[in-house]
């Protein structure tokens, strides 16, 4: 999972890329970049670095980064490593081509082999660079110079039959003389993009709509699964219809991954996981359990905990404070700090906890390491019992989407079999809870209505992968502790 940026303007844009990154930083935190180009399309500049975004960008980079179009990204990685190399926008000089995305290519080592025999060589293990490399090759075998907005749609097309997976790509370059934004996603819209436009003419691109709320943008549209967007500043949105399958929006973008602010696909975050919550409160209801509280596990669960504690008439408290300079533990690069990380995450508050029967929430459980925490941490503080509701459906099948869900053996609720009641028992007994409640897939879709890609729930992939490509991303994953 990564956050992209891609601005397009009359004015400077490196600054303000800069301070949207930032509100996407909740993406990613292994690596940030941002890359501009001038208005003649002759200079591409381009500063990448390793961690969080003040971090891996300095003051001095912000200066260099000249121009009226540039994209930005943060990035944790889901193949390839936390290294600089992997970390974007990425470039490719042929015609003259900025590059970032949000998603997970399945094909990506056919694609190097593919590009190989063209003697197109990838100098990281980015799955971003092949598709760069596709788009650019296709340019270049169109014409060589002088390319316009019709060249674009077929090297898109070409690219699009190449590449498999997940994608919501920004790109930038000079197409029909003006610099130009362009916006693409798979033929199925899992990953998310949303557009914005300013009074003064500029647009952006981002993964969430949080990205346009900081720089006063108003939300214009979400480029659909069957169209790629040309922006450019002062002038209207071309948009052009692409090959699509129908739309299969990420579910678990608004089970935990975006933040509670955001709107996507037409839907406030926020309202989804209320919404969650009190279809979970339902199943906690008919087990007729003795609680006292409801306390959230922050910060994701906080919504639905809400509509829990409202539906059961109960009190709700935050048990658990949250250490506001620790990372999200889901997206740290190796199972050793995500352990440190948890070390440090979390504190509880003992007047809420002892002696109270809590019902704990939580979003999902992926590893169940985090969890396994908490319960230990509360027990030790005094409760006298916890039981634990999770406002998702047990997750059973790894995400190749771009959402690092690890490999099957990894997966907690894998270890378990039979009905989803008798999985809840022996996953809390697992965890160190009295009681484990899970939301069903289907109160998930009736909180969730209409097309979604719930593959890690049902295992049913939109983009089918072929056991070569399943086994090849496994191996990576296993290669890459903690990915």
């Amino acid at each position: 999972m990564c956050g992209f940026v891609g601005l397009v303007s009359q004015g400077e844009v490196a600054p303000e890329i800069y301070v949207a990154l930032q509100a996407l930083q909740h993406r990613g935190q292994d690596s940030a970049g941002i890359a501009t180009m001038n208005p003649e399309g002759t200079r591409f500049t381009a500063r990448r670095g390793l961690g969080t975004v003040p971090r891996a960008l300095s003051d001095e980079d912000i200066a260099t980064l000249r121009g009226p179009l540039g994209i930005g990204h943060v990035r944790y990685p889901t193949i390839g490593d936390g290294v600089l190399e992997d970390a974007q926008p990425f470039f490719y000089r042929q015609p003259g081509v900025l590059m970032a995305h949000n998603g997970g290519l399945t094909n990506y080592d056919a694609l190097r082999a593919s590009l190989a025999e063209r003697s197109i060589h990838l100098l990281s293990s980015c799955d971003v660079e092949p598709a760069l490399c596709e788009l650019s090759d296709a340019l270049m075998r169109r014409q060589r110079s002088g390319h316009g907005i019709e060249d674009a749609l077929v090297a898109i097309r070409e690219m699009r039959a190449a590449i498999r997976g997940s994608y919501s790509i920004v790109a930038a370059l000079r197409l029909d003389g003006e610099p130009t934004l362009v916006v693409v996603r798979d033929p199925h819209g899992i990953r998310p993009a949303v557009i914005g436009r300013r009074a003064d003419g500029s647009y952006l691109a981002a993964s969430e709509s949080v990205a346009l709320d900081a720089l006063g943008f108003e939300r214009m549209a979400e480029p659909g699964p069957d169209e790629a967007v040309f922006l450019r500043a002062g002038k209207p949105p071309i948009r052009h219809g692409l090959a699509a399958e129908g739309p299969r929006p990420c579910i678990f973008e608004h089970i935990y991954f975006a933040r509670p602010d955001s709107v996507m696909n037409g839907r406030g975050v926020y309202e989804v996981r209320f919404a969650l919550g009190r279809q979970l409160a339902t199943r906690v209801r008919e087990k007729r359990l003795a609680l006292d509280v409801v306390i959230p596990v922050p910060d994701t669960a906080r919504p639905a905990a809400t509509a829990l504690a409202e539906s059961l008439a109960l009190p709700l408290r935050e048990g658990l404070i949250k250490n506001r300079y620790s990372g999200r533990t889901f997206i740290m690069p190796s199972d050793l700090a995500r352990k440190a990380a948890l070390r440090l995450k979390l504190n509880p508050l003992p007047r809420e906890i002892e002696g109270r029967s809590i019902l704990l929430v939580d979003d999902s459980i992926v590893r169940g390491t985090t969890l396994q925490r908490v319960i230990s941490m509360l027990r030790e503080t005094g409760a006298a019992a916890i039981h634990l509701a999770i406002h998702s459906p047990p997750v059973k099948h790894p995400c190749y989407y771009g959402i690092d869900m690890s490999t099957e053996e990894e997966l907690f609720a894998r270890r378990f079999t039979g009905s989803l009641g008798d999985v809840e028992r022996d996953a809390a007994a697992a965890l160190g809870a009295d009681s484990l409640t899970y939301l069903s897939v289907e109160a998930m879709d009736q909180a969730f209505d209409g097309p979604r890609c719930a593959a890690c729930f049902d295992g049913d992939y939109p983009e089918p992968l072929d056991a070569t490509d399943r086994d090849l991303i496994a191996s990576e994953r296993r290669s890459s502790p903690g990915r």
